[in-house]
């Protein structure tokens, strides 16, 4: 039978640029899906950093993208627009979009839905879209991280960092990190690391040095940007590769590139929401071959920190200002 759909449904509406304050559960009409896309019926969201950054006015969505925020969601499929989505009403599934995700509906093109792997329920399931997509085609893609190689995950109790630690060992590779406190390190190592080290304590180029017998790393996936930008060349090894996937620490650094030709290094990363619905859709047929079948024997899991009902997504947006979490905020619609 066809799923009845409401006239409206509930978002969290930026109000104006600010703090947590501003998000404000409002009503809104249920969208229709158009060609290739589908109408989910959300049970979940994942909490992002970039969510953090637009509702301070700092990361402005992408043209034709909702202004609602959310760039990952679980759910059941409500409605399939016209020509070309396989996916049918009430299949479970996960999907990254451009924003849309803070709502009880959101609209995703059909290629980047995946579905909900065995064993996950849907509040977990919307914990993976957004950091799995970046981790693959970063790590794997960009970074071409082999067995055997040793990977360096910044941020490595974040919900990126957490998938980057267990995917790297699901696929043979040797894992160091990086944490702010004694607490995420040891979460680190629970995840797979080798060694973390704490940030404010210790150098995690002379650790790195150390846990690879004065080789160095062979890839680095970071998220800090600025000053760590020439630590971070220093630490890897010849025919080494630096990804850079965020800025925390700054858009700009000096650096000796002497460095990088002498180390035959090599400095890439990417965004990921910018991308068309191919390459996304590109993205999670990758994921789909290569990573599902880790899910679904539970090799790998996304790691929840902390739930919260789509009303108190301001109380979501503090604890992940707060920097205090392992793994993922999601809100439940």
């Amino acid at each position: 039978m066809p799923i009845a759909l409401p006239a409206s449904m509930i978002v969290v509406e930026i109000t104006r640029p600010g703090g947590p304050e501003v998000l404000e559960p409002r009503p809104r009409p249920v969208p229709a899906p158009g060609p290739g896309e589908v109408l989910i019926k959300v049970a979940a969201a994942g909490v992002n950093r970039p969510d953090l950054l637009q509702r301070r006015g700092l990361y402005p969505p992408p043209p034709g993208a909702s202004d609602v925020l959310g760039l990952e969601v679980a759910g059941e499929v409500a409605a399939a627009g016209p020509g070309g989505s396989a996916w049918r009403e009430a299949d479970r599934v996960t999907a990254l979009v451009s924003g849309g995700g803070y709502a009880e509906y959101c609209i995703a093109p059909g290629v980047q839905c995946l579905p909900v792997p065995p064993g996950l329920d849907l509040v977990s399931a919307a914990a993976i879209p957004e950091n799995f997509f970046t981790v693959w085609t970063n790590v794997f893609e960009r970074g071409r991280l082999a067995a055997g190689e040793v990977l360096l995950v910044h941020g490595g109790a974040s919900g990126i960092g957490t998938v980057a630690i267990q995917m790297a060992r699901c696929f043979g590779a040797r894992v160091l990190a990086t944490a702010g406190s004694a607490a995420k390190c040891a979460a680190c190592i629970g995840l797979g690391a080798e060694r973390a080290f704490d940030r404010n304590l210790e150098d995690f180029v002379a650790g790195s040095r150390e846990a690879t017998g004065g080789r160095g790393v062979d890839v680095i996936l970071d998220m800090a940007g600025g000053d760590y930008l020439p630590r971070n060349v220093a630490a890897l090894a010849a025919g080494g590769r630096l990804v850079q996937i965020a800025l925390v620490r700054g858009a700009s650094a000096e650096l000796d590139l002497r460095a990088v030709m002498q180390g035959r290094l090599t400095i890439t990363g990417s965004t990921l929401r910018p991308r068309s619905v191919a390459e996304k859709g590109a993205i999670a047929a990758a994921l789909r071959e290569h990573v599902w079948p880790h899910l679904a024997a539970g090799r790998l899991r996304p790691v929840i920190h902390a739930t919260f009902a789509l009303a108190d997504a301001a109380e979501a947006h503090r604890v992940l200002e707060g920097n205090a979490h392992v793994g993922k905020v999601v809100l439940v619609a």
